[in-house]
């Protein structure tokens, strides 16, 4: 299983990019949200790249479908994060990497994409084409399913907190004030708590547009009942 962290839309395809170059060259389906394969743009790449999609309210399919992947052999990518973090920061992990790497028994490799974010993340601008933006994949040892889940899952925030950290380290640039730089190393991406609290506005902005939706009437039916 290959874990990365979340800063942007495209921390999948350089994830997949460097298991594919390797020896031997893999392929890594990710559990991608449902959202993502139902995009004009981004679908077709989800379907071709065989990507798992995820359904928020049916979640569990998916991770059958995953566990079911990992035991056949192949590797299947996932967040540990759920979602991307505003603040470039690792956010607290979810159990579901470690309870699939338990349940398939397979070990989960850690995987750091930085730089990323620089070209399509949320809330600012996409900056896709040739760029020039350097990017940064740092992969750690393989960590063994042999833990409780919950053990698992914090030896492996702590692991890729530790890669995080020294991938922006070898990092060639963090100009001061730049949107894509953490606070932590003075940039001007929001602290870890103003992240989480723009989660939750957004969180409540999409659910009272579900809630709108569903209090629609239902269409003109021309009289019939």
């Amino acid at each position: 299983m290959v874990a990365i962290n979340h800063t942007g839309y495209l921390d999948f395809a350089f994830a997949g990019l460097a298991a594919y170059m390797g020896k031997p060259r893999r392929r890594v389906r990710f559990l991608v949200k449902q959202e993502m394969f139902d995009n004009r743009f981004v679908g077709p790449i989800m379907r071709g790249c065989r990507h798992i999609a995820v359904d928020r309210g049916q979640g569990a399919d998916a991770y059958a479908a995953a566990v079911d992947y990992l035991k056949a052999g192949e590797l299947v990518g996932v967040y540990p994060e759920a979602t991307i973090s505003r603040s470039f920061e690792l956010r607290e992990f979810k159990s579901g990497a470690a309870r699939m790497a338990i349940e398939a028994q397979v070990p989960i490799v850690p995987h750091i994409v930085w730089g990323a974010q620089r070209i399509w993340t949320k809330d600012h601008p996409k900056r896709l084409g040739r760029s020039k933006v350097p990017i940064s994949v740092a992969i750690g040892e393989p960590i063994p399913p042999t833990l409780p889940v919950e053990d698992l899952r914090a030896l492996l925030q702590t692991r890729m907190q530790h890669l995080l950290e020294q991938a922006q380290d070898a990092y060639p640039e963090h100009p001061a004030g730049a949107f894509w730089v953490p606070h932590r190393l003075g940039g001007g991406a929001p602290t870890p708590a103003e992240a989480l609290r723009l989660d939750a506005e957004e969180a409540a902005r999409k659910a009272a547009k579900r809630d709108a939706r569903n209090q629609q009437p239902p269409t003109a039916t021309g009289g019939l009942e």
